[in-house]
């Protein structure tokens, strides 16, 4: 492998004569130039004249590599000096109007260099040299069309050539905000935008090549949507001020599209004149009074500017509502303005835009949600809508004033039809792809009906309660679980201590039949013994159901016992099967002669329910051993003939066993006390723990109004009026027992 040439040999060859000579020299030069060390030895060895030079006479691949060069140079601060007036005039021009792509490459990184590099430390602002987006005015002046060709080399073919493009927007844009004066950023980010930089960026997003999240251009597309984010939140950081003549003018322009109706004002004493202007000039736009400036601090200048564009784009439709909105009572006009105010603070709320990942002052093209980038999908990565917030605000602002004149809504509901829209944004713009084009979202916006905004204003129910309360309610019901099963588990056993019949099999007829054979079964106090005995009939029916355990010969010993079976779950189901069958809804064979079976049963007062104790033989007792090596037998079966008794006694036996229980009817038990509890909970919490207002809202969602201060649901709370003595309120008798 050669070896490189020094740095002398490279300065020689920049100056030489011959034309090989000076694109081998420039063509080594580039690599070499990546190490600060050797960087510094070329500019000790004098070889920035001839490097300048390179770049201003030279063509073709040469002056592709002289630009690359300098381009290295200047990545490693230094070389500024070359920069001058005749060096940037030429890379703009040269960015212009070139067809060659690596020339315009390195000429577009360059401008990049200049326009991104700040002021060194100690220098003040006005001294030369001046960098930053004030450097390229000369050169502006000379080369007129150089932002418009800028924009349109977003939609070149060449990727790279696309993403030095936009970090050169992107740097001029942030430069512009930083340096360029509150009077001047607005004209130059305008001046972009009429170019047509939102429609490139907006291609390149929804582009395959934006797939790739390392590549330079993914870089530069998220570094221009922050700065977006950026903008608009300036924007809205600049509070309306009737004394600046362009806030003055737009509001004015607002006034001007109504085409409002020459106002006469009465004639005073004397004949004097005593108003200058309609009394209803600016309500009848739909603000709140008719000083409307301090109804823009919320959205700032941002609001304002919605606004305008909403009339200007929308002039026949704008005055078209305005007629319509006139003709009706007061109390069922939608306020236009306060409506686009609205909607302006739900698009801001929507997009994050005070999520602080662009800061105007540095730029960002590894900021924290590019570094976040190979965790997340493209489609979250990007957000195209973004661009069109134009669009997106008119849509919404149309959707706002129809679902009102579908709810026949009144002035009170204004903040519920504000949550409808909030929420339809959310679901629609939201759930919006990467290559979803805007214009599809429109016509969502347009379609949707005020019951499909109100279902999904419902299913977002659960989520307001989880957003309100969803930590602190999962710690409560995993104590108040514990809590009731525990209850339940000493509700269950208490029911084996105190005992109950079972018929022996499920043959049994009746008490009086002499075929008829029952056991009672107990739990000794100490819950260490399970007690029997079999009895030609139950004694239920003399009023003596319970049975001492001294009568009862027959025990078992609770640490034989292994496991419990049974066939609870599938006799609960049989009922079911038995419904389904009368329905004719199932057409399983086996389903069908499953309830047929079971009917049966029932009418000939049997029971098909069995719970089978299984342990290891008392001869076993006293070897450890051999209890272990034990086979499995079964020690007694139970029948029992009510489903609740099953319940009783097979999740008693469970639970006994410190098992978890398994029927129905204890489960529903467990999670009834659990519900209650929870709701018992929520009863004590603070006022300020719950965002009450929004939780309101969701829970009413009736959009006809109704529901006022004194009521939930639209439901009055009954009054006191009348009633002079003290009262209590009566338990049923059920909770009681």
């Amino acid at each position: 492998m050669d070896e490189p040439p020094d740095v002398a040999t490279l300065v020689a060859g920049l100056s030489a004569e011959s034309e090989s000579a000076r694109k081998y020299a420039v063509f080594k030069l580039k690599g070499l130039l990546g190490d600060p060390s050797f960087a510094d030895a070329f500019i000790q060895a004098d070889g920035l004249p001839p490097l300048r030079q390179a770049v201003l006479s030279t063509s073709g691949n040469t002056q592709a590599y002289a630009l690359g060069s300098l381009d290295a140079l200047l990545e490693l601060d230094m070389g500024w000096e070359c920069c001058d007036e005749m060096v940037l005039e030429k890379a703009l021009s040269l960015a212009i109007s070139h067809p060659l792509v690596n020339i315009v490459r390195n000429a577009l990184t360059l401008i990049v260099l200049v326009v991104s590099r700040p002021l060194a430390a100690g220098q003040q602002d006005g001294e030369e040299p001046v960098f930053g987006f004030r450097a390229l005015k000369p050169a502006l002046e000379n080369n007129p069309g150089f932002l418009e060709s800028l924009v349109q080399r977003l939609s070149a073919s060449d990727h790279t050539l696309c993403a030095n493009a936009l970090q050169l927007v992107n740097a001029l844009m942030r430069d512009a905000v930083v340096n360029g004066g509150e009077q001047e950023w607005p004209k130059f980010i305008k001046r972009l935008q009429d170019l047509g930089v939102i429609g490139g960026v907006g291609m390149l997003m929804r582009g395959d090549a934006a797939g790739d999240v390392d590549s330079p251009l993914s870089s530069a597309i998220i570094e221009f949507q922050n700065l977006t984010k950026m903008l608009l939140r300036k924007w809205r950081d600049v509070m309306v001020n009737m004394e600046l003549p362009e806030h003055k003018r737009a509001l004015k322009t607002i006034h001007l599209l109504s085409n409002p109706d020459p106002y006469i004002p009465p004639q005073g004493v004397n004949g004097a004149k005593v108003r200058k202007h309609h009394p209803e000039k600016w309500r009848r736009l739909g603000f709140e009074t008719e000083s409307p400036a301090w109804e823009f601090d919320e959205t700032g200048y941002l609001g304002m500017m919605d606004l305008v564009e909403y009339c200007r784009r929308n002039e026949d439709i704008y005055q078209k509502i305005l007629l319509e909105q006139f003709v009706l009572p007061r109390e069922h006009r939608c306020p236009l303005a306060r409506a686009s105010l609205s909607v302006t603070l739900i698009l801001y709320e929507h997009f994050e835009i005070d999520d602080g990942t662009a800061s105007p002052d540095q730029p960002s093209y590894r900021n924290s949600m590019y570094e976040r980038a190979t965790q997340q999908s493209v489609d979250k990565l990007y957000n195209p809508l973004l661009l069109q917030w134009g669009r997106l605000h008119t849509s919404a602002l149309n959707a706002f004033l129809r679902l009102w004149k579908d709810a026949g809504a009144e002035q009170e509901d204004f903040y519920k039809i504000e949550e409808v829209v909030r929420i339809l944004v959310e679901r629609i713009v939201g759930s919006a792809g990467r290559k979803t084009d805007v214009g599809k979202v429109e016509e969502k916006l347009r379609v949707v009906s005020l019951e499909t905004a109100r279902r999904w204003q419902m299913e977002n129910l659960n989520d307001v309660y989880q957003d309100a309360w969803g930590p602190h309610l999962v710690e409560v019901r995993e104590q108040l679980h514990l809590e009731s099963l525990q209850f339940m588990k000493e509700q269950r056993i208490r029911c084996l201590l105190k005992g109950s019949w079972f018929p022996t099999s499920t043959g049994s007829k009746n008490d009086e039949g002499g075929t008829a054979a029952w056991r009672y079964v107990r739990l000794s106090h100490n819950r260490r013994w399970l007690h029997y005995q079999n009895y030609p009939s139950s004694r239920r029916k003399t009023g003596a159901e319970e049975v001492p355990l001294a009568e009862l010969a027959e025990r078992i010993d609770l640490h034989a016992v292994t496991s419990v079976d049974s066939n609870v779950s599938a006799a609960e189901a049989a009922p079911l099967a038995m419904q389904m069958l009368q329905n004719g809804n199932d057409s399983t064979e086996t389903l069908k002669e499953s309830a047929r079976e079971t009917s049966n049963n029932t009418n000939g007062n049997a029971t098909t329910t069995k719970i089978t104790i299984l342990g290891t033989s008392p001869k076993t007792k006293g070897s450890a051993a051999a209890a272990e090596d034990a086979d499995e037998r079964v020690l007694l079966e139970l029948f029992p003939p009510t489903s609740p008794l099953a319940s009783e006694w097979l999740d008693g036996l469970l639970m006994l066993l410190n098992q978890q229980p398994i029927t129905k009817d204890t489960t529903s038990l467990i999670e009834m006390m659990e519900d209650w509890g929870v709701r018992l909970r929520m009863l004590n919490l603070r006022w300020e723990d719950v965002d009450w207002e929004a939780l309101e809202m969701s829970v009413k969602g009736d959009l006809g109004g109704g529901g006022g201060s004194d009521g939930v649901g639209g439901r009055e709370v009954p009054s006191r009026e009348g009633v002079d003595e003290p009262y209590w309120f009566a338990l049923p008798d059920e909770v009681g027992g």
